[in-house]
């Protein structure tokens, strides 16, 4: 018997992989009946990066896909038709490994094994980490076993699945003496720039620089900040971000889901910068989400200035800080592993 998890291509999506399998691994320490654990991605976007060394999963397959968005119309055709093909291949693998769940966190990595779980009829699991729900997941909303989303009212599950290495750094912030400037691994054009028109008024002010400028722009980055005369820590990709968050008493970010739910587990106040060409605009509303609540700031690319990030700068930041330990529920990977734990063995694949 065996839990699939599926689904990736961006970190935000493999985030909650990695949250969930390592709650389940917790969860059945002490259990010699643990189900296997057996991850499907696909063969572009990280999930190689992330997984494929990765021995928490007895097996590991990635297969052929690519996402349908903002295809042409024969690309989408492609697309469609590298899913059906994939998802029939799919379908044996779940039968092999006797799959009594798949989980699956969206994205264009989970569509072959979603559908193949349907063929199947293996309960489908399905959580959707932002405001906007992506093409994927909303068109299988209505067939999946359950549907978890923190936005949502109905969802059967609230809470976020954040590491919980986030919540054990979290720390009330009442002055700013760091700031921390997120642009993903890939980095972000807009931040990088931001980050560099600010860093002399910054340091001025007698504030630290942390910096993730995005792997293929590290050295220039760096370079810039050497000829101002500037220290500041710069990187493109780590796996110590709960750290470097942990040390950060503001942040400017993107509002990719998993980050914002990261820096508010930490209680980290956040200016969340959305990317703008996100499918639906998804990383607006996953920071209107905070806003609305009064905790986090929000700007537009296009109305980004240095001198309004300053002025957010002597704002007063503690009850966001103390804001954001009440906002965000603890639990969500433990909640959503007992709930693939829970499903029995009674799911065989018919075809």
């Amino acid at each position: 018997m065996s839990i699939v998890m599926t689904g990736g291509g961006t970190g935000g999506h493999l985030a909650i992989v990695r949250a969930v399998k390592e709650s389940i691994i917790q969860l059945n320490t002490k259990n010699s009946a643990t189900p296997q654990l057996i991850y499907i991605g696909s063969t572009k976007g990280q999930d190689k990066k992330w997984f494929e060394a990765d021995n928490d999963f007895a097996y590991k397959y990635f297969i052929e896909s690519q996402g349908v968005v903002n295809q042409g119309v024969f690309g989408k055709m492609n697309a469609l038709f590298k899913i059906a093909i994939s998802a029939w291949k799919v379908r044996k693998l779940l039968k092999t490994h006797n799959a009594r769940v798949v989980f699956s966190v969206g994205g264009f990595s989970a569509a072959p094994a979603a559908l193949a779980a349907k063929l199947c009829g293996v309960p489908l699991v399905i959580h959707e980490q932002n405001a906007k729900i992506g093409l994927l997941n909303r068109l299988l909303k209505p067939y999946a076993t359950k549907f978890i989303s923190s936005y949502l009212k109905e969802s059967p599950i609230q809470a976020y699945p954040v590491n919980q290495i986030f919540f054990k750094n979290a720390r009330i912030r009442t002055h700013i003496k760091t700031v921390i400037f997120l642009g993903g691994s890939q980095g972000a054009k807009a931040i990088n720039e931001l980050a560099l028109s600010l860093a002399e008024s910054l340091t001025g002010r007698g504030i630290s620089i942390i910096h993730q400028a995005g792997e293929s722009h590290v050295d220039s980055v760096k370079n810039q900040y050497k000829q101002m005369g500037i220290e500041a820590e710069v990187f493109g990709f780590t796996d110590q971000m709960a750290s470097l968050m942990q040390k950060a008493d503001f942040a400017i970010a993107r509002a990719g889901a998993s980050t914002l739910w990261e820096l508010a587990a930490t209680a980290l106040p956040t200016l969340y910068i959305p990317y703008p060409y996100a499918a639906g605009d998804h990383q607006f509303y996953n920071a209107k989400f905070l806003v609305d609540k009064g905790l986090a700031w929000i700007m537009r690319e296009d109305t980004l200035l240095a001198e309004g990030v300053l002025v957010l700068l002597d704002e007063e930041i503690e009850s966001k800080s103390k804001g954001l330990l009440e906002c965000v529920k603890k639990d969500g990977s433990n909640q959503i592993a007992k709930l693939l734990i829970s499903y029995d063995n009674n799911h065989h694949c018919p075809y």
